[in-house]
């Protein structure tokens, strides 16, 4: 681990860890051996599709070798798998505070997507859940057999 990618709600690492990785507001990048830190602004996240594909591309081409956000959906999880960058879930809280985390060992290395396709496009940033809008019935928003 070098240099750790890291969806943020904001420029620093006192922002808070933004739970959306494609269609975060900013890539935190922080390099480990030297302590430098890059801030950019994401550009797909107002894309209409292929979010999660162009932002992984993004870090990988930063030289990303790993990645910490709330979730990635299937498209991101494949970029970014096929790039060899290790995926980790975050805690929430801070960047600094999920940095110490993945430093100490603490944040869950991934093996696959923990949302749907589109996860984020019309949630509103800090809509937490994985429910990614559908109901809590048994039909699942899908109208249940009406």
């Amino acid at each position: 681990m070098k240099k750790v990618a890291f969806s943020s709600t904001g420029r620093d690492l006192n922002s808070l860890l933004d739970p959306r990785f494609g269609r975060c507001d900013f890539f935190v990048i922080v390099d480990v051996e030297t302590d430098e830190i890059e801030v950019f602004e994401n550009d797909a996240k107002n894309a209409s599709g292929g979010a999660g594909i162009q932002a992984a591309q993004f870090v990988a081409n930063k030289g990303a070798d790993t990645v910490v956000s709330g979730n990635f959906g299937p498209n991101a999880f494949q970029t970014l798998n096929a790039a060899e960058v290790a995926i980790y879930t975050g805690t929430g809280g801070t960047i600094q505070q999920n940095l110490i985390g993945l430093v100490n060992n603490q944040l869950q290395r991934i093996n696959g997507s923990t949302v749907d396709s589109h996860y984020g496009m019309n949630v509103p940033q800090g809509s937490g859940g994985m429910g990614g809008g559908r109901g809590m019935g048994g039909g699942r928003g899908r109208g249940g057999g009406r």
